[in-house]
């Protein structure tokens, strides 16, 4: 019998999955699995679970909660030589890494069902500083938005917990002078932040790197180079609508390899939580794991 290891942050989502647990650990053991779960405690804890579970053999992790709880699972399991599958039950805020997927959000029995009549694919993730992201790496003032704004407000308010924030810091926004080497080439000047994208979905904008593959062994790298208030406001809106790539404020090409040096104090951001300062070198590890994904999904990627 396969064994599956559930991982969830109990305060994810408004407590959502804690109130399903039970239907969830029915629906994995009537599909095959010996199932078994844990609630983390505290930052890092994650980490720590998802290795001692592959270490274990399990066969899949399943990682319930937003995509903080996601990148901790990865980074618990992507040093492994033997790495069980990973499936995701998304009740975050943002969940971009499950829309990159196609796993329902806000539904989690839906989500498990998507999971155990799914296939898993190989996929992508990323590495800087010894650390490893599955979604999105990036810097800027505007990128620590996501882990500046407070738990408890994200549980009350949701996704808008990150507009009410990020309008708030707007006027404060400043540029910052760096160096991006990329697969040969390099950018030099002061931008409003950058991004490292494995997959389509940056903080709940499903066409930010719309030319994103899961698969294909290269980052999405978008660079948004200085602008004032009202520019930055108009490549946002274009941003909405995929229409931002050709913008004169705009880089946006793919790579392998990026380097980001900094002169001044920039922090990393690794799938929406804090990584410590940049400089850093970021790694595509080509389809280091393999992902549950809806089937849908599954095909796109195979065509």
């Amino acid at each position: 019998m396969k064994k599956a290891r559930i991982i969830y942050n109990p305060t994810s989502g408004r407590e959502l999955f804690k109130k399903h647990l039970p239907e969830v650990l029915q629906k994995f053991e009537q599909a095959g699995y010996e199932t078994s779960c844990h609630a983390t405690t505290c930052e890092g804890d994650a980490i720590q679970a998802a290795k001692v579970a592959g270490e274990r053999g399990f066969d899949l992790i399943v990682a319930a909660g937003g995509d903080g709880t996601i990148n901790e699972v990865v980074n618990g399991i992507a040093e492994l030589v033997e790495r069980p599958q990973l499936a995701v039950i998304p009740v975050g805020t943002t969940n971009d890494f499950a829309r990159a997927i196609g796993i329902p959000l806000n539904n989690v029995i839906q989500a498990v069902e998507v999971i155990l009549n799914g296939e898993p694919q190989k996929i992508d993730i990323g590495r800087v500083n010894d650390h490893y992201f599955i979604n999105i790496a990036g810097g800027g003032r505007l990128t620590e938005l996501t882990y500046e704004v407070p738990s408890k407000l994200k549980t009350m308010v949701g996704q808008l917990a990150y507009y009410l924030k990020g309008m708030e810091m707007l006027p404060s926004i400043r540029p910052s002078e760096v160096e991006i080497e990329y697969d040969g080439k390099l950018f030099q000047g002061e931008i409003m932040l950058f991004l490292v994208s494995l997959t389509n979905s940056v903080g709940g904008f499903e066409k930010l790197a719309p030319d994103s593959k899961l698969n294909d062994g290269m980052f999405d790298l978008l660079i948004l180079k200085k602008a004032n208030l009202a520019e930055f406001i108009r490549v946002a809106s274009l941003a909405l609508r995929g229409e931002h790539i050709n913008d004169e404020h705009i880089i946006y090409t793919k790579a392998n390899r990026v380097k980001v040096t900094n002169n001044d104090k920039m922090q990393l951001n690794l799938d929406g939580e804090y990584g410590g300062l940049l400089p850093g070198e970021f790694v595509n590890l080509y389809q280091h794991i393999d992902v549950m994904m809806s089937s849908d999904k599954a095909r796109q990627m195979e065509e």
